[in-house]
């Protein structure tokens, strides 16, 4: 009984430590790390202040950046989750309530109207739509090749423009989008004598195009599909032979996201005269954009 009494101490007894935790060492790393903790409270506000002037000019420098974010990635998901619905039959469903059956302007200023107030969609959108009118006006193609179609608003652009007799091959390879595009195509007011809506990859589309649809010669080319697909279709264009000497290319979206390998190529290859139209980004500010124009000059 007295040996258990011994190993008791009363609550204002120190309690007794193994000797490894009294020797000199042990006491000594724990009032470095004591004294490190307390200076590591003291620096991190200081650190946290000298960052902040960075933070704030990396904020307004980008800031269109940040909200292009919002806008096409953020906001999108949480509309996608709240509705059901995709991006595309939500802006489907605004163009059909507020748009005129049979009016292609009509449905364009619905299609802008929603991507400015609404959400953004990618299409060439109204200011480098001008562009796109212009040379169509320009140059009245009879045969027209557009290379993603989304939701059918570039494909309206250019078919309201066309002259009398013109073919429009509109190509998309995202059938949900494509289906979509069908709708506006035909609430425009164009049957399939005028557009000609071809649902499969573009690469898959262009070597066929001789032979399935009877071309011998493209009058214009409208690229605004995966910007990585850029150079290998125009290359795939140059191969089937249906680039003509005078045959126009118009490449949308060449600075941002941008075709940095594209816009290398036709440097360099000497087969086209071209230029970029500098613009900024469709439905956004401060975003620099440009739509690149290709005239071909036939091989070296």
């Amino acid at each position: 009984m007295a040996s258990s009494l011994n190993l008791l101490y009363t609550h204002t007894d120190p309690p007794l430590l193994p000797d490894f935790y009294q020797s000199k060492h042990v006491v000594y790393s724990l009032r470095s790390f004591t004294e490190f903790s307390r200076r590591k409270r003291m620096v991190s506000p200081a650190i946290a202040l000298a960052f902040l002037p960075l933070l704030l000019t990396l904020l307004i420098r980008y800031r269109f950046y940040f909200v292009l974010f919002y806008r096409a990635v953020l906001l999108r998901v949480w509309r996608d989750c709240r509705t059901g619905l995709s991006r595309e039959e939500r802006c489907f469903q605004y163009v059909l309530t507020n748009a005129t059956p049979g009016d292609p302007e009509s449905i364009l200023d619905g299609f802008d109207s929603w991507c400015t107030k609404k959400e953004f969609i990618s299409h060439i959108g109204p200011k480098k739509g001008k562009i796109l009118d212009r040379l169509l006006s320009e140059h009245s193609p009879l045969t027209v090749l557009e290379l993603g179609a989304h939701c059918g608003y570039s494909t309206v652009r250019i078919a309201r423009a066309l002259p009398l007799g013109a073919r429009l091959f509109s190509v998309e390879m995202d059938q949900k989008n494509a289906a979509i595009a069908e709708k506006v195509i035909r609430l425009a007011g164009f049957d399939e004598a005028l557009v000609e809506l071809i649902v499969c990859p573009s690469d898959e589309v262009i070597p066929r195009l001789r032979a399935d649809f009877d071309l011998e010669k493209l009058d214009f080319v409208f690229m605004d599909h995966w910007k990585k697909c850029y150079l290998p279709d125009l290359q795939m264009l140059e191969g089937s032979g249906l680039l003509g000497k005078g045959s126009m290319i118009l490449a949308d979206n060449v600075l941002f996201p941008g075709a940095p390998n594209f816009l290398r190529y036709i440097r360099r290859c000497g087969l086209y005269e071209w230029r970029v139209h500098r613009a900024t980004l469709e439905y956004s500010k401060g975003i620099r954009d440009g739509m690149a124009e290709l005239v071909y000059q036939g091989t070296k």
